[in-house]
């Protein structure tokens, strides 16, 4: 009889991850309270961070999307996942802007401040305006395509790296035994790729420090007062949204959503720190392999979600919106608000390429819709940090979801490996490497 494998001994408390990331959060609140000039200095630790996962973006997405269609006996199947996908995102995002116009009209956070939108000043804003002139379905579409192949790595666009993963995958699949030697190359290719990820998410600890340091120090929390009703309701309504829309959707897939929360705490306690779900997608990607979900959904669905399925960003568009209709006393019909809803549906896709995303597809909006004057933006800067941490964890935790959801819909959920995981989701670690 073959003796019983001895169980791992259990990391010290200070070496679990998730407990060094609170710990410097914790650490980066202090220093940016009570030291705002050195909280500042500390920016360039999130900036490396960020910059140091952002560099690996590409190559992840590249192996695994290769990887996941290459790998399908049957191609046709890349598109039934794919329609599936994207009927999931539409339906569960075009609620999202539902619910973040609902929460506006129920709660009027902006009701009371009466500010006269001439008094605003525009100047720290105006770069987002800029670019929200380049937002559109039409430019969107076209932000898919690169000037030249390499340019899809090198530009660090989510889309143009999806476009030519899927490209690749297909060709590679057509090629018989040459695309098999092919596929086994981009394996191998891979596996550098995530011991690189291994390495550079020792440092997230550092990262959240910085992030959240500079964040503290340089707008304090005092300098929030005014805007902290703004904030409230949209992480109340983020809450809401992940605990009962989501936590229905989990419900009906089969699992629960604290449970899911629980296994990719690591994850969401890094987005906190950076205020960029960006800093995730590799670790996020492998620990959905790790609850039963096939590689080639993994790796069709979540990278798709970062342009598709922002829903943090989409609560936040309409909230808002309306919050700073409220807030200079712009009286907005019925009509006017299906207006914005319409042109929301089609913004939040248009502007999903773009960096600062929500801001920008915000100013987009107010652009489109004279009737909210634009210069509101501008109350809207200084806090635009703290809004983007919980668009940030909206969004993974809504493209976690959808990624198991798409994989039961698919069939290709191992059901068993997922009750084992979730029956002790905070004991369980990040799987290995494919």
């Amino acid at each position: 009889m073959t003796a019983a494998k001895p169980a791992s001994p259990r990391k010290p408390w200070y070496a679990v991850l998730y407990i060094q990331v609170l710990i410097a959060i914790f650490t980066g609140i202090l220093i940016g309270r009570f030291s705002p000039k050195t909280g500042v200095a500390l920016k360039p630790l999130g900036d490396a961070f960020v910059g140091l996962i952002r560099m690996m973006i590409a190559p992840v997405i590249f192996c695994v999307i290769v990887q996941g269609i290459a790998g399908m006996a049957d191609i046709k199947k890349v598109g039934k996942v794919g329609i599936k996908t994207l009927i999931y995102f539409e339906a569960v995002s075009t609620l999202a802007l539902v619910i973040g116009i609902i929460v506006a009209v129920a709660i009027h956070p902006g009701a009371g401040l009466n500010i006269n939108p001439a008094t605003l000043d525009l100047k720290a804003a105006a770069v987002y305006v800029g670019r929200a002139r380049e937002t559109g379905f039409i430019p969107f579409l076209l932000s898919f395509i690169p000037h030249t192949f390499v340019e899809a790595f090198t530009g660090g666009e989510v889309p143009q790296v999806l476009l030519i993963s899927v490209l690749t995958g297909l060709a590679i699949a057509s090629l018989g035994e040459f695309g098999a030697r092919a596929l086994r190359a981009v394996e191998v290719v891979n596996k550098v790729v995530f011991a690189i990820i291994r390495m550079i998410i020792r440092t997230a600890p550092l990262g959240a420090l910085g992030g959240m340091a500079f964040t503290i120090g340089s707008y304090g929390l005092a300098s929030l007062s005014n805007l902290v009703k703004l904030i409230a309701t949209f992480y109340l309504t983020s809450l809401i949204f992940v605990v009962v829309v989501l936590g229905a959707i989990a419900a009906l897939a089969g699992f629960s959503i604290f449970r899911f929360i629980s296994y990719v705490k690591d994850e969401l306690l890094i987005v906190l720190g950076t205020s960029s779900s960006e800093t995730v997608l590799p670790d996020m990607m492998r620990k959905l392999e790790g609850l039963g979900v096939s590689r080639s959904v993994v790796g069709l669905v979540f990278p798709t979600g970062y342009v598709f399925n922002t829903d943090g960003t989409n609560i936040y568009l309409t909230l808002s919106a309306l919050f700073l209709a409220q807030a200079t006393a712009t009286h907005l019909s019925f009509d006017q608000i299906s207006g914005l809803l319409l042109f929301a549906l089609l913004a939040s896709k248009g502007g999903s390429g773009v960096t600062g995303t929500g801001f920008v597809t915000l100013a987009a909006i107010l652009t489109a819709i004279p009737a909210i004057p634009v210069q509101g933006l501008a109350l809207l800067v200084g806090i635009e940090k703290f809004m983007s941490e919980c668009r940030a964890l909206t969004n993974v935790i809504g493209n976690g979801v959808a990624t198991l959801v798409v994989s039961r819909w698919q069939g290709e959920l191992d059901s068993a490996k997922l009750r084992e995981v979730m029956s002790q989701p905070s004991e369980q670690a990040t799987p290995p490497a494919a």
